[in-house]
């Protein structure tokens, strides 16, 4: 059996490192630096800096967790459903007649 965690290698802060992490937190880190218009190694690098105890990894798995749990995290879920599908970014009003 393989391991979901995967270890790849990233740049912080002009120096190379690798971190593991589950395939998902990659993809979800991927996904928040593409909404921030930032890099990967921005992002972690940003996350490092901020990042007062434990492992990189943990750090990087409490971001994603914390990032999706926001308010605003709900509304860019919605978004994203409503492009996938085809609605307008308001509900019309229908009305019985």
């Amino acid at each position: 059996m393989t391991s979901p965690v995967v270890k790849r290698s990233v740049v912080i802060a002009g120096h190379k490192t690798s971190v593991s992490l589950e395939d998902a937190f990659w993809k979800a880190l991927k996904e928040i630096a593409r909404e921030r218009d930032t890099t990967l190694s921005e992002l972690v690098t940003a996350i490092d800096t901020d990042r007062r105890q434990g492992s990189l990894s943990s750090a990087l798995r409490v971001f994603v967790l914390d990032h999706y749990r926001s308010p605003s995290a709900s509304v860019r879920q919605r978004a994203t459903a409503r492009d996938m599908i085809g609605m307008p970014a308001t509900p019309s009003v229908l009305r019985a007649d």
